[in-house]
Parts: C-alpha cells; structure tokens; sequence
C-alpha cells in the first residue's frame, strides 16, 4: 500500500513540476513581449518628438519668412532665407535629440549629463 501511495505521490510531483515549467516558460515569454512593447513605444515617442522638432522649426522658419517680406517688402528672398534657416535648425534639433551634436551651451551639458546619470 505505501508503494503505490509513493508511486501516487512521484506522479503527481512529476505533473506539477511539468505544470510549473510551462507556467514559468508562458510567463517569461509574457515578460519579454512586455520588454519589448516598451522598447517599441518609446521608440515611437521618440520618433514622434523628433518629426514635431523638425516640422515645427521648419514652419516656423517659412512663418518668420513671410511675416518678414510682407513687412519689409523683400517678397520671395525674406521666406526663402528664412525657410532654409528653419530647415537647419530643425535639422541640427534632430541631431541634438538623437545625441550626434553636443548642446550648445556648457549648462545645458552639465542638465544632459545630470538626466544621464553621469556626474563629472
């Protein structure tokens, strides 16, 4: 009778340990499709930032431009310049962001590096 209460009890250890790795396999599997749901929204949250920088800068520029030649009466040149001044700061803001350029500023360094963790 303690044979097979034993054989009985080896068995339903066997189950639960079977049942227990494929609960522990579903739950890293949950785990690394939450890590990368993350990652893939900041990604977008990023992108999203960095497409508002440049449009804004641009149409700002194109803005700045025209407000410029109706005022002042210089009719094409005023947007012209403007528009291709508002394109390279949109285009070095997006560098800025994704970190090629350095900030301009020796404060804005040292806030970068603060937001890094990095103290020097």
């Amino acid at each position: 009778m303690t044979d097979n209460r034993e054989e009985s009890l080896d068995e339903r250890r066997r189950r639960l340990a079977a049942a227990l790795a494929v609960r522990d396999t579903k739950g890293k599997d949950e785990e690394r499709d939450e890590i990368r749901a993350e990652e893939t929204r900041k990604g977008y949250g990023m992108a999203m930032k960095i497409s508002s920088e440049f449009i804004s800068a641009v149409i700002v520029g194109a803005l700045l431009g025209y407000l410029f030649d109706h005022f002042v009466g210089t009719t094409p040149w005023g947007m012209i310049v403007l528009l291709l001044l508002g394109f390279c700061a949109g285009v070095l803001n997006v560098m800025r962001t994704v970190g090629v350029v350095a900030s301009p500023h020796p404060g804005d360094r040292k806030m970068d590096l603060k937001n890094k963790g990095e103290d020097r």
